[in-house]
């Protein structure tokens, strides 16, 4: 479990110096990233940094068996709302991976976060290069990478966000669950631990 920490963003300095509450928080937001039928009766939020070694350890043990129980059935509208926690390379590896994610656009949003949470943990130790791979199997140039990880409007959007997600949800860790509004414990989730609470939440 990784804890919350507003951060300003180091990723410019890293990027241009080279070329981790409230009820009814399942309510659509604007910049939601998410999958799945919209009109499920059951919504899952995960508040989850890709730069959060604990997170990435959920997303590759637990969240491909639980995307094909919920999300490819239909049964869960999954939402995915972006943290930084940690420090050093992880808040770096976390607001660069993010920027990244977004600038690919938002059918390729999954599958960058996918390859960053894979990466782990070689990306904490060169993010830069990881990331620049990653960025080239999603079509992405170097000149365009470069400038996706350095555009400072959407590294202000980015600390938006977070700060929103941790204030109006208070959210304080990572990875969270949320499910149809109700948070679990922050921490590592094992795929009982949310049938659990999916199967409470449906009845």
């Amino acid at each position: 479990m990784h804890r919350f920490k507003v951060a300003t963003v180091a990723v410019l300095m890293l990027f241009s110096l080279a070329a981790c509450g409230k009820p009814k928080t399942f309510a659509p937001l604007p910049d939601d990233m998410d999958l799945g039928a919209k009109d499920a009766k059951i919504t899952v939020v995960e508040y989850a940094s890709v730069g959060c070694p604990v997170c990435a350890a959920w997303q590759k043990e637990v969240y491909p068996a639980f995307k094909a129980k919920y999300i490819d059935t239909g049964r869960v509208h999954y939402v995915f709302r972006e943290m930084l926690v940690g420090g050093g390379s992880e808040v770096t590896v976390a607001s660069a991976g993010f920027l990244l994610a977004r600038c690919a656009g938002k059918d390729k949003y999954f599958a960058v976060n996918d390859a960053v949470f894979a990466s782990h943990p070689e990306v904490l130790d060169t993010p830069r290069e990881t990331l620049q791979g990653i960025a080239k199997s999603a079509g992405m140039s170097d000149e365009q990478f470069n400038k996706c990880v350095t555009d400072e409007k959407q590294i202000e959007a980015l600390n938006k966000r977070v700060e929103s997600n941790a204030r109006d949800n208070e959210i304080s860790a990572t990875p969270t669950f949320e499910i149809n509004g109700k948070k679990l414990e922050p921490g590592y989730r094992t795929l009982d631990e949310l049938d659990a609470a999916i199967a409470a939440a449906g009845t």
